[in-house]
């Protein structure tokens, strides 16, 4: 199969199209004929070497979530079939085979990349999500509202009857209004226009930027517990918390997603899409930081 690889650990320049192995469902998992493959920041960064290198991991393709065909069912699987259309999170999902461990259906209304380009900003702000017990009458900031994992974070947080606030770029604050966010800038100041915009306080905060600000991010919570980053490794430093995946998924969150979608109370934002043979590419945009909503390769056009 063709698939997006890497020999050696180093820039998007590393990155080319080459032949590789087909990869086979286990137990709890399906196989599926990518259509398309999203492109997320923990790509870059297992690919740069920053998260470690582990030169028997070579080589290797990127890539977590995907949407596609299933044409391979593993054992303890119910309820798909061989033909069934899915979107869902695995591994190595930038290939035209890949192994879906988490999944749902993929409704007929939602395109490809749209499909893509959900699973993993949803489970990941699930997660977060819930262990920032955000619900109804919560008051939440998104540090990087306007991304992947923090615009489904404000759409979620938005469903579950929390007030949210965002901070992005002055281009996105549009946008985040659509989504159901009050927007602020990022970046000095931070502190003083959140407690403008939320007098009576903030009760929960997640961080998907990694920029550095959850020593300030601190100062709007009574605890700094009530802080979670997904992308800043130091944040216990200060008392805050760290999601990765590590822990146990929020599974559910794609099918909630779907369905909220279905409602008119999801949107998924591709800021563009690129052809396989374009993934270099579309890691060096990745890299940037500016990406509204997800990047996404397009594998087959199906």
């Amino acid at each position: 199969m063709r698939a997006l690889r890497y020999s050696q650990y180093g820039g998007p320049e590393v990155l080319e199209v080459a032949e590789a192995p087909e990869p086979h469902a286990g137990p709890g998992q399906v196989r599926i004929a990518v259509r398309a493959a999203s492109v997320n920041p923990i790509d870059h960064k297992i690919r740069s070497g920053a998260m470690g290198t582990d030169p028997a991991a070579l080589p290797r393709i990127p890539g977590v979530d995907a949407a596609g065909v299933v044409d391979e069912v593993g054992d303890r699987v119910e309820g798909v079939a061989v033909g069934d259309e899915v979107l869902g999170i695995g591994a190595a999902t930038s290939a035209e085979r890949a192994v879906l461990s988490l999944f749902t259906a993929k409704p007929p209304s939602m395109s490809w990349a749209e499909a893509a380009a959900l699973p993993l900003g949803a489970e990941t702000a699930a997660r977060a999500l819930d262990l920032l017990g955000v619900g109804e009458g919560t008051t939440l900031l998104v540090e990087g509202a306007a991304g992947g994992v923090g615009s489904a974070a404000v759409q979620l947080a938005v469903a579950r009857g929390a007030t949210v606030l965002g901070t992005a770029s002055e281009r996105n604050h549009e946008y985040l209004r659509r989504l159901g966010a009050v927007p602020t800038t990022y970046g000095a100041g931070l502190v003083d226009r959140v407690r403008e915009l939320a007098p009576q306080g903030v009760d929960a905060v997640l961080d998907t930027a990694g920029k550095g600000s959850v020593p300030q991010l601190v100062q709007l919570v009574d605890d700094p517990a009530q802080v979670v980053s997904i992308a800043d490794f130091s944040a216990p430093e200060v008392g805050a918390r760290v999601t990765s995946g590590g822990e146990e998924r929020a599974g559910y969150a794609l099918a909630e997603a779907v369905r909220l979608h279905g409602e008119g109370r999801y949107v998924v934002e591709v800021e563009a899409t690129f052809p396989l043979e374009q993934g270099a590419e579309a890691h060096r945009v990745s890299e940037g930081g500016h990406v509204r909503g997800k990047l996404v390769l397009v594998v087959d056009e199906g």
